[in-house]
């Protein structure tokens, strides 16, 4: 009996332990975890690019090589969701047939995007153009990624009534069927996905006509409802608002502590590569760089507390190593051969046509700004002919460079990523170039905007100048003048008026600096009557009936230098890099308070201001004690 007994009790244990490892194990099957990859910042980079690396060239990126990685991924967990924070369209050529085929969203489609959102570039050829855009991807029937835009309104005109050209946006969101937010259910969980568009990205969509509500507020109304209503299990944003160093200036950091319910933010339009997920709280924040050079992978797990952790990261690495998906290719091709005829027989181009070759890498924007520069002044020589007037300067602003040259043959394609944003009023492709008139106070302005900021943000091409570093405060220009055909200089005047070369889209930034400079400082592009610009698109230089194109400019510019085996060469003139300012260190106390700028001015005012009050409460409290 005793035996009996003692078997039964060992038995019994063993149903106790196989009991609980059973109930462990399905406690462990019962934990819900979520693959999320993600991208941001494509740009219509179909192809793959080669970038200079410790003296090497890699090949990076290209849809053809992403797509092999994403169905990678997807074998290993076929129940993951794909996302983008917006920009998947303008930087490449296949930007040039965005309103006719929109190329981003079909190639998106056939890769097996859940979910995108827009960038501030979405809207470049304005609010006509992302309509077209939109209708033409409806209209193709392809398989194509849920749109979600949380915060785009339609303002009102003085009739209560929204433009027609935001009418026919909004009509063709509608069509697409572009939501405030979308739900997924994948392996069970419920996924509310919504996207955004910051501050810094709104600031630079003024020429589309629509608005974007404020992120935190519109954020918290979503998330609400995703909770509350939709009683989703994983809220994931796809922010294009961006990260930064400065932790003030970093939008989707703020958005993740004024929201905290959001869980992962998918964070663009700063091209920002983040190693290591950012963690505000309980919130993942995770960036995975430009162009398709990466596709992010997050994979969450929730806790007890019913929010998500982060198990694993990593940025997968999109280069010659992965195989190329052959029908993700030769799609490619198709669109390439669409530009062909839509776009590049217009200017009698082929998409590898080889302009030029260099010698050496071109990868500093110095050394690209006066390559771009000088395009300008030929170009416009060229179509004024005898009528040509003298150009003082031109002004290339760093933030339209998108892209470099390396060691190499220099292509059709690589000349248009150089400078391809924009569109002109023929409603082709390509900002023009246009004629400004600045005083040579202004012009001083310019030089002292661009002297006072750690990255200078302009090349000004034919512009030199002294710059003095003071320890106490702020820069300061002492000499400014202008460099003269024959090789000679000239001081610059200040009530004289100089004719100033840049972009469309450049000369209105010029008109930015008194906001940013909070009214200290302004300057206000004119007509050759010195009278205020009201109409940029007036001053657009034409060559016969054609726009003189930047980026035609700087393709006809490579094709005039010195061949070498009938192939024209960069000349090595452009291989130091450009610096238009001679700086000294000057720490004299008197010749910083000589001559002060308006920002210095302001600053000892200030100061003595302050220096006043302290005086008046000791004076105070010196009566007092008396």
């Amino acid at each position: 009996m005793k035996k009996t007994f003692r078997v039964l009790s060992v038995l019994l244990a063993f149903l106790i332990l196989i009991s609980s490892n059973t109930v462990a194990f399905c406690s462990k099957e019962e934990d819900k975890s979520m693959t999320i990859l993600f991208t941001h910042d494509l740009h219509d980079h179909f192809y793959p690019f080669d970038t200079a690396e410790e003296n090497k060239l890699i090949s990076k990126g290209g849809y053809a090589r992403l797509s092999t990685a994403i169905k990678q991924e997807k074998e290993i967990d076929p129940e993951l969701i794909l996302v983008d924070a917006g920009d998947f369209s303008m930087g490449t050529l296949f930007q040039t047939i965005f309103k006719t085929s929109s190329p981003a969203l079909r190639i998106m489609g056939a890769l097996g995007y859940d979910v995108t959102t827009f960038g501030n570039h979405e809207f470049d050829f304005r609010a006509e153009g992302l309509a077209d855009s939109l209708n033409a991807a409806k209209n193709s029937g392809d398989k194509l990624p849920q749109l979600v835009a949380s915060n785009l309104s339609f303002p009102l005109n003085n009739n209560k009534k929204i433009a027609p050209s935001l009418e026919k946006l909004k009509n063709s969101m509608h069509n697409y069927g572009v939501k405030d937010y979308t739900v997924i259910e994948r392996n069970g969980i419920k996924i509310g996905i919504f996207g955004l568009l910051g501050k810094d990205a709104e600031s630079v969509t003024s020429l589309s006509g629509v608005l974007f509500d404020d992120a935190i507020s519109k954020s918290k109304e979503i998330v609400n409802t995703l909770k509350n209503e939709e009683k989703v299990d994983l809220i994931v944003c796809l922010s294009h608002s961006g990260t930064w160093d400065k932790k003030s200036k970093s939008e989707d950091e703020f958005l993740a502590k004024k929201v905290p319910d959001i869980d992962v933010i998918v964070s663009g339009h700063t091209h920002t590569q983040l190693e290591e997920p950012i963690i505000v709280k309980n919130t993942i924040i995770c960036s995975s760089g430009r162009y398709g050079e990466n596709l992010g992978k997050l994979r969450i797990t929730q806790n007890s507390n019913k929010r998500w952790d982060s198990q694993y990261y990593e940025l997968k690495k999109i280069d010659d190593s992965l195989e190329i998906d052959h029908g993700v290719s030769q799609t490619i091709d198709s669109f390439r051969d669409i530009i062909q005829r839509e776009y590049l027989d217009h200017f009698n181009m082929k998409f590898d046509d080889v302009l030029a070759h260099t010698p050496f890498n071109i990868t500093e924007l110095s050394m690209l700004g006066k390559l771009i520069g000088n395009s300008n002044v030929q170009a416009v020589k060229k179509a004024e002919g005898s009528d040509y007037e003298p150009i003082a300067v031109t002004i290339v602003p760093y933030a339209i460079i998108r892209d470099f040259f390396v060691e190499g043959d220099i292509k059709t394609s690589q000349v248009f990523n150089v400078s391809p944003l924009g569109i002109g009023l023929d409603k082709i492709p390509g900002y023009p170039l246009i004629t400004v008139y600045l005083t040579g106070k202004e012009l001083k302005i310019t030089a002292t905007v661009n002297a006072s900021i750690p990255q200078p943000e302009l090349y000004m091409s034919g512009l030199d100048y002294k710059v003095q570093y003071n320890k106490m405060i702020s820069t300061k220009i002492t000499d400014v003048y202008l460099g003269n055909q024959d090789g000679t200089k000239s001081k610059v005047e200040d009530d004289k008026l100089y004719r100033v070369i840049t972009s469309l889209s450049s000369a209105q930034m010029l008109s930015v600096v008194k906001k940013k400079s909070f009214g200290l400082l302004s300057i206000i592009p004119k007509t050759k009557d010195g009278e205020p610009i009201t109409n940029y698109n007036a001053q657009v230089i034409y060559d016969g009936d054609d726009e003189v194109k930047e980026w035609i400019a700087l393709a006809d510019y490579l094709k005039s230098f010195p061949q070498e085996n009938n192939i024209p060469q960069i000349p090595e003139d452009y291989k130091e890099i450009q610096s238009k300012k001679d700086v000294y260190d000057d720490n004299n106390m008197l010749s910083e308070i000589k001559s002060p700028n308006n920002i210095k001015i302001v600053f000892y005012l200030v100061i003595a201001l302050i220096i006043a009050f302290i005086a008046a409460i000791i004076k105070f409290f010196i009566k007092r004690k008396k």
